[in-house]
């Protein structure tokens, strides 16, 4: 299979509703399309994680941060363009999202993503993509794609073929708050 038809399929089964297992620029990760209120759901039952927990979601292009949420100052642009490390940015306002993947108070966690193979998958798809650890809650997070447990991978609707033997290990992204007024606090550096 080419790497093209490895990505349009984990599109296709993102349209069609199905949740994916998928290399990310941290870790491998369960995903679904994040419009999708019944495959976000999905992906709660998947990890059996409380659906109070938000999830974030990935997109491949900065210019789509705007239609997620209402809330983007020029700093955060520019903090991301200057990034080198994977950063996931919790932002007031979220819109256009599943509502399951909203904090409690409206936030949402997005990452631009500039791993090759989740950033093409969400071009692909032409959506954000929901991100979480491809593991059941509470278990180590799958570095790469040998420590992801049967259970996970027996259970989504497709297994991206793209980067499996690849052993190298990612840092965690670094998590900023951005509240309504454009001030920021690091949660995780």
């Amino acid at each position: 299979m080419t790497f093209g038809e490895d990505i349009e399929l984990a599109a296709e089964t993102m349209r069609q509703g199905g949740v994916i297992v998928y290399p990310t620029d941290t870790i491998w990760g369960i995903g679904c399309d994040a419009t999708n209120s019944e495959a976000v759901r999905r992906v709660f039952e998947l990890k059996r994680r409380s659906d109070s927990k938000a999830l974030i979601t990935l997109v491949s292009d900065i210019n789509d941060i705007a239609i997620y949420t209402s809330v983007l100052p020029d700093s955060v642009i520019t903090m991301i363009n200057d990034c080198e490390r994977p950063t996931t940015i919790i932002y007031p306002g979220a819109r256009n999202l599943a509502p399951e993947l909203l904090s409690s108070d409206g936030s949402v966690g997005i990452r631009v993503t500039r791993e090759y193979v989740s950033s093409s998958i969400c071009r692909i798809l032409g959506r954000p993509l929901v991100s979480t650890s491809a593991n059941i809650s509470g278990e180590p997070s799958p570095s790469v794609f040998k420590e992801i447990s049967s259970e996970i991978l027996e259970k989504v609707d497709y297994v991206v073929e793209a980067r499996r033997n690849d052993i190298s290990r990612a840092l965690p992204s670094r998590i900023v708050r951005l509240e309504s007024d454009g001030s920021m606090t690091v949660i995780r550096s």
